[in-house]
């Protein structure tokens, strides 16, 4: 019959004298308390490779940092790990390394990861949104955890200020970049679940507002305030391009002269500019044309048509309309955006196809097919629709109020 090894007690490993050379005693199992001269005590665990059949070892600690019932239990978890044909230092080994790299994982680390994923598929302003909304509100509280330490609860209590500040918008977007960045970290494997995936249904969601806008009756009373407000030239050439041409302030503030085909009579907007990521083409009425006029002998020369007034290498700040229209005494009436709902309004009115005005204002058609046929066929019909629409706003300036009344003839920049 084999040898039969007595287990030992707490007492016997905590008695056990240095000698003049190492020993082990066996507590049995392929368990051995090392004893070296100095007296320093160790656990080894003693086994057979299930990879080659090769006798090994592998360390479980020091004692009395380890207890003999600590390495008792580690000698339990590494026969289950043999059992399944693994060498359990190897599987030790790996585990100790993924380990690091989950702590190396910090939060702050796999959502700059996200973003610069996430950047190429919004526009550069959105983009600047995503990370300030991150670095003012996320990271300092919660940058250094770990992804996989990442907890429902703890995340909570660090949105819980946003809501109590009324901020409900930014805290609704910052749940869904979350909830963005932790499935980033299910698809790349970092982690097995989204801790995150329910955590906007514990705050109070934001009532749905639309953008502060005037009725088309009031567009006679607009272009009168715009004509009389004191503020820069370009300001107010922004403004009437903007609603001439019906796109978004980033879009508006960012036009460039290489995006203007004067030869077609085209502004051909580039996908990375667009909110959607979809390249957009607005006809460009007689009085958009003129604005573009207006503007050649202040940026004619540079990259964009309305440049910044501290640094005119980049284009004016998007929130440039906005803050103009707060001046002019329209704050809380009407917002740069709201120009677009001005502009769908009045056309609906007047019986436009709703199609056209859609596309006119690039919303995302759900039907890619139709999304297409929106591009390609809708161009000429939008055309008229814009020149009906810049006409419009001519007569409500009567005339001379409006800067696009000027010039109507261009010459292509050289």
């Amino acid at each position: 019959m084999p040898k039969t090894t007595k287990p030992l007690s707490p007492t016997e490993v905590k008695n056990a004298k240095p000698k003049d050379k190492e020993y082990m005693l066996a507590d049995g199992g392929g368990l051995q308390l090392r004893v070296k001269p100095t007296g320093a005590k160790s656990w080894v665990y003693r086994y057979k490779n299930p990879l080659n059949g090769k006798r090994s070892q592998m360390g479980f600690g020091a004692y009395p940092a380890v207890s003999l019932a600590d390495a008792r239990r580690l000698r339990e978890d590494a026969d289950k790990v043999r059992a399944k044909g693994v060498d359990p230092q190897q599987h030790r080994e790996v585990q100790i390394e993924k380990q690091y790299q989950l702590n190396d994982n910090t939060l702050k680390r796999v959502a700059l990861l996200w973003f610069s994923v996430k950047k190429t598929k919004v526009t550069a302003s959105y983009a600047d949104d995503i990370i300030r909304s991150l670095e003012r509100y996320i990271f300092p509280e919660l940058g250094n955890v770990p992804i996989s330490d990442i907890k429902a609860p703890a995340t909570i209590k660090v949105l819980k200020p946003v809501e109590a500040s009324g901020s409900l918008e930014t805290l609704k977007r910052l749940a869904q970049r979350l909830n963005e960045i932790m499935n980033y970290a299910v698809n790349t494997g970092l982690v097995d679940a989204n801790p995150l995936s329910g955590i906007r249904h514990a705050f109070e969601s934001p009532k749905k507002k639309n953008q502060p806008t005037i009725k088309p009756d009031q567009l006679p009373d607009l272009m009168r305030d715009l004509t009389n407000a004191s503020i820069k030239r370009a300001t107010r050439c922004l403004i009437e391009w903007q609603l001439n041409t019906m796109t978004r302030p980033s879009e508006a503030a960012g036009t460039r002269w290489d995006e203007i085909d004067f030869d077609k009579q085209i502004w051909n907007i580039p996908a990375e500019r667009m909110k959607k990521k979809r390249p957009h083409s607005v006809p460009l009425s007689p009085q958009a044309l003129a604005l573009l006029e207006t503007m050649r002998p202040i940026s004619g020369e540079r990259e964009y048509v309305f440049p910044s007034y501290l640094k005119p290498s980049e284009h004016i700040n998007s929130q440039t309309a906005n803050m103009a229209l707060k001046r002019m005494g329209y704050k809380g009436l009407l917002v740069a955006h709201g120009l677009r709902s001005l502009a769908s309004t009045t056309l609906n009115e007047q019986g436009f196809d709703p199609d056209v005005i859609e596309a006119a204002l690039a919303h995302v058609d759900s039907n890619e097919v139709r999304a297409a046929y929106n591009r390609a066929d809708y161009l000429e019909r939008r055309r008229v629709m814009m020149d009906w629409w810049s006409e419009h706003i001519e007569q409500a300036a009567t005339g001379n109020m409006s800067m696009a009344a000027g010039t109507r003839t261009l010459r292509p920049i050289s």
